[in-house]
């Protein structure tokens, strides 16, 4: 009688496609990568369960260096797809990647509208307070005095604030971390893969290329003082007075998610076929 054949364990490497990143030298998003393919080995979701879904930006090449399926939308819609595909698909595992600049800037009315909903999927945002891939001009959540050839005496404009908008608008899960701590991010993701509703992860991804002096954000960063709370008016007050580099999950809600259609549990050809009759 044969051997009955079982399935490899799942590794980080089995969630890694053959194709090479092509960030900069130094990049935090190279972490961030390696922390979301330790996360889904960590819950063992097979490859083929899981969607990253990203739109434009350094950050948001991630789909192509996973073996997941994969969808690389325009700038700033990369919630707007997920979210469809969510609710269309509830069985997957959705995953949003992006930056500050296509999460905050073009994107930022999807950001609060996908929190308010609170669909069951998970946006991890790396955050390097600059726009990598177009050569350095400021974001949402750059600095309003940090002085550049292409701000020069920086913008004067107040930083957006992603995890009080977060949580203002509703998202289920709010928590911080950091690219240089791969293992810590790594657990953060997958807590909020589990975690019910819209979960939002701001990571903070150093720039080593258009912003060298984030190098130092490895000195700044520090466990969160407190634990988590399922309090907004807590999260919040934690928030607003937070120094930025506190680090963890900030905020669990209770929220209901969105509903999602009724999972099939099994679909033939002739499924596919019904739905295109006319």
């Amino acid at each position: 009688m044969n051997d009955i054949a079982t399935a490899a364990p799942l590794t980080a490497q089995s969630y890694k496609s053959s194709y090479k990143p092509i960030w900069c030298p130094g990049c935090g998003d190279y972490s961030v990568l390696s922390s979301v393919t330790k996360a889904l080995a960590m819950m063992a979701v097979p490859p083929e369960e899981v969607v990253v879904v990203s739109g434009i930006g350094c950050s948001s090449r991630i789909p192509a260096y996973t073996t997941c399926y994969g969808f690389h939308g325009v700038h700033g819609r990369a919630l707007a797809a997920a979210t469809g595909l969510k609710v269309a698909r509830p069985e997957l595992t959705v995953l949003v990647t992006g930056g500050d600049g296509d999460g905050y800037s073009i994107g930022g009315n999807h950001f609060m509208h996908a929190c308010r909903r609170n669909v069951d999927l998970t946006y991890i945002v790396m955050d390097n307070h600059v726009y990598g891939m177009t050569k350095g001009q400021p974001s949402p959540t750059t600095e309003p005095d940090w002085d550049s050839k292409l701000s020069p005496g920086g913008t004067g404009v107040r930083s957006f604030h992603p995890l009080v908008i977060a949580l203002a608008s509703g998202a289920n899960f709010v928590a911080r971390a950091f690219s240089g701590d791969p293992n810590g991010t790594a657990e953060v993701i997958a807590q909020a893969i589990r975690h019910p509703g819209f979960s939002f992860i701001e990571v903070l991804s150093p720039c080593v290329t258009f912003r060298p002096e984030q190098r130092e954000w490895k000195q700044h960063v520090h466990p969160a003082p407190v634990a988590a709370t399922d309090d907004p008016a807590r999260a919040a007050r934690r928030i607003m007075t937070d120094d930025g580099f506190n680090i963890g999950v900030l905020y669990a809600g209770d929220r209901a998610p969105y509903p999602t259609l009724a999972v099939k549990t099994k679909r033939t050809s002739s499924d596919l076929e019904a739905e295109f009759e006319l």
